[in-house]
């Protein structure tokens, strides 16, 4: 794969004017963008459609996790506005998995294993194990098995779960933090740019360390010449 434009910068604004005008300045130097709650619920379809017409790809990422037939019609609806992504969770169970794929299109249906926001404890607290990777495996192999497009997981687990599965299996990777970024903030577990792309992520996901810049263009190039200097 081009090493060039792999990331997905995630519009987590509720400031559209800000976010437009960023778009317009590095839509280029990026793969896509990514819309999930905050912008979906501030700008709704109409918000959606401005950027669509940007002419770059979407990832609409909106974790759907609900019975089967539920998750089937919400991917249905997704596909007609023709997004890259689209996520549901996993543990959603087999036949949530088997029903949204059906319904799909052109969108490619990535599984939410682990959010990068749990640490160790709360892991331990609300699935009641304490090996990160062990259940990252059990899901992963059962959305390989269901025949999702691929997963979403923290940059952690990245080499665990390309050892599992073959190579037209999407790893994007969110918890990216360029290496020079201080700020702390809600996301426990994270690499930088190149390390997840070295270790067989496909794409990454980044937000604030961009939207957040002074400037934004310097920074997502920044951040594109360090991975062009990867291994992979």
């Amino acid at each position: 794969m081009n090493k060039s434009n792999r990331v997905i910068l995630a519009l987590d604004s509720d400031n559209f004017k800000k976010i437009n005008s960023i778009l317009d300045k590095i839509k280029n130097h990026l793969y896509a963008v990514k819309i999930g709650y905050e912008f979906f619920l501030n700008f709704g379809l109409d918000g959606y459609k401005k950027i669509k017409k940007k002419r770059i790809k979407i990832f609409l990422d909106l974790k759907l996790h609900d019975i089967p037939n539920t998750v089937k019609n919400g991917i249905e609806a997704i596909s007609k506005l023709r997004a890259e992504f689209t996520t549901i969770h996993i543990s959603g169970g087999d036949e949530m998995q088997k029903l949204a794929i059906s319904k799909k299109g052109n969108t490619k249906i990535l599984g939410v294993s682990i959010l990068t926001s749990l640490d160790v404890d709360q892991i331990k607290k609300y699935y009641s194990k304490n090996n990160i990777q062990k259940l990252v495996k059990n899901f992963v192999k059962n959305a390989h098995k269901n025949n999702l497009d691929g997963v979403i997981c923290s940059p952690k687990e990245i080499q665990i779960i390309r050892k599992l599965v073959n190579d037209k299996f999407i790893i994007i990777t969110p918890g990216i933090r360029p290496i020079n970024y201080k700020k702390k903030d809600d996301q426990q577990r994270t690499l930088t740019p190149k390390k997840a792309i070295e270790l067989g992520a496909n794409f990454i996901v980044i937000g604030r360390p961009i939207l957040l810049s002074k400037d934004p263009l310097k920074e997502i190039r920044k951040i594109n010449l360090e991975i062009e200097q990867s291994k992979n």
